[in-house]
């Protein structure tokens, strides 16, 4: 049932993500159980973030989701 959660909370903020950053893609968001850290280091890269500016943008955007 985790799963399920977090794959349902990561669709939701990939949807986000995409609104607020056209040059990621399918491919670059695409959730990998396990392989969390390696997809957020090569967003941080795209985006030419840090991983701290990458985490307030998260941040920021769970406010959000669980706003509705």
């Amino acid at each position: 049932m985790q799963t399920i959660t977090k794959q349902a909370y990561w669709n939701e903020l990939c949807i986000k993500l995409r609104k607020k950053y056209p040059q990621l893609t399918d491919k670059d968001l695409k959730y990998r159980e396990g392989k969390e850290e390696s997809m957020m280091r090569m967003i941080e890269y795209k985006l030419q973030k840090t991983k701290e500016e990458m985490q307030e943008i998260i941040d920021s955007m769970k406010f959000f989701l669980y706003e509705r």
